[in-house]
């Protein structure tokens, strides 16, 4: 399937920003799967050439997150494993999961996200015990949940790293960055192997994807928590307002 040349710049432009939000704290795809869908995309389609170009921009926001040493590399890289392997079961069992019944859920789950994300960070908490244990477990779970339904994948990321790991928001962010790399190259490994990526936009996206992707990590590593903070909050109370229009339609 072929777009204009103006539709496909207009969707690399949507992508941009996109990128932008996911080198934060998440969220592009709010953006980028409407606007692929508006474009006359057919559904399954629009999925999986959303993926095609979502995995240019976290991966350009875990590389500069990786030049500026804000990575471990031995959790990083069970970490990275954990969530490609967990993605990848995700899709084996989509068509057996009724995603209608898992919104409320969802949706629950993100507005708790959303208050404990504006809750003060714990001061002098002890480190976990097992920490590589638990990012690996996370890492697993979330990257599981994201390969077969997805909604706020790098919000419940940056919670479950604040939280269990007493993390910043922003190296929270960081760390989220491996894993949704790891979900989102899985993803498009399984989309492109039924050839459900439109690699004639998915490109041109990937190029906005991957500016986009570098400025918001640079935003997060000199700004520190407080705009993981405020983009996270306002990225899983949008989703949860889309999903529960979703609800509400019967979608």
């Amino acid at each position: 399937m072929e777009l204009g040349l103006v539709a496909t710049l207009a969707l690399s432009g949507v992508a941009l920003v996109a990128g932008l939000l996911d080198g934060i704290a998440g969220g592009g795809g709010l953006l980028t799967l409407p606007a692929l869908l508006h474009a006359g995309l057919p559904a399954d389609l629009a999925l999986g050439t959303n993926k095609g170009q979502s995995v240019f921009g976290s991966g350009a926001a875990l590389l500069r997150f990786a030049r500026a040493g804000q990575l471990a590399p031995r959790r990083s890289v069970t970490s990275f494993a954990a969530g490609f392997l967990g993605a990848a079961a995700g899709a084996l069992v989509v068509s057996q999961v009724d995603k209608a019944a898992l919104r409320p859920i969802v949706i629950a789950l993100l507005f708790a996200a959303a208050f404990l994300i504006v809750l003060p960070r714990r001061t002098g908490a002890a480190a976990p015990r097992r920490p590589l244990t638990i990012a690996v477990t996370l890492a697993l779970a979330i990257g599981f949940y994201d390969g077969f339904f997805g909604p706020g994948t790098g919000t419940l990321l940056i919670v479950g790293y604040m939280w269990l790991l007493a993390e910043t928001p922003a190296v929270a962010s960081a760390n989220a960055k491996v894993v949704n790399f790891a979900s989102n190259l899985a993803s498009v490994l399984a989309f492109a192997a039924t050839g459900l990526v439109v690699w004639s936009v998915s490109l041109p996206m990937a190029a906005g994807q991957f500016v986009g992707g570098t400025l918001g990590a640079r935003i997060v590593l000199s700004r520190g928590s407080n705009v993981v903070r405020a983009v996270a909050v306002t990225v899983a109370l949008a989703m949860v307002a889309t999903l529960l229009v979703d609800v509400l339609r019967g979608r």
